[in-house]
């Protein structure tokens, strides 16, 4: 199931309010303060640090079964998307991305897949990355602009069936 994407971006307390404007819960702060990271989540909000020189690694916002994630970034730049899966899924998925010549990067909690395209693809097998499995609200599907052509049919390749409904048109950078 798709339900993630992450992406870099200058304005992270105007995308932070972006979403919370539409529906989103923010669940988790992560930033480097005086050299070293920490927390700054809800109920802090950011009139309680806006002055402070924060580099926000990770911002989360949640609905439903989507969870997104964003932090700070010179420039708008997207990262990875996210697919939710059981553990069985993913060592298929693996091995269909062995078999296609992509790295995989297996860690303790989620792996990692570097595609042609200059985005990864995560994998998650921890359901607690979402608020609600049963939730209506969830990604239907993503648009990305990728650099090359093919990548519905290596995602056909990798996971085996078209129910990821993520579309590609090709552009000048990779984008959603």
């Amino acid at each position: 199931m798709l339900f993630h994407y992450h992406f870099w971006t200058p304005y992270v307390e105007e995308t932070e309010k972006f979403y919370e404007d539409n529906g989103f819960r923010i669940s988790q702060r992560i930033g480097r303060y005086q050299g070293e990271f920490q927390e700054f989540n809800p109920p802090l909000k950011w009139e309680d640090f806006r002055e402070k020189n924060i580099l926000f690694r990770i911002i989360e916002a949640r609905k439903g079964t989507i969870n997104i994630t964003f932090g700070y970034g010179k420039r708008i730049m997207f990262d990875h998307i996210g697919f939710l899966v059981s553990d069985k899924e993913r060592e298929k998925i693996c091995e269909n991305a062995v078999k296609l010549s992509w790295k995989v990067d297996k860690r303790e909690r989620r792996t990692f897949i570097s595609t042609p395209y200059h985005f990864r693809i995560e994998l998650q097998t921890n359901t607690d990355v979402v608020d609600s499995l049963n939730s209506k609200i969830n990604l239907q599907e993503l648009k990305l602009e990728t650099k090359k052509a093919g990548l519905e049919s290596d995602l056909l390749t990798l996971f085996g069936t078209s129910k990821n409904r993520v579309y590609s048109e090709i552009g000048d950078v990779v984008t959603m």
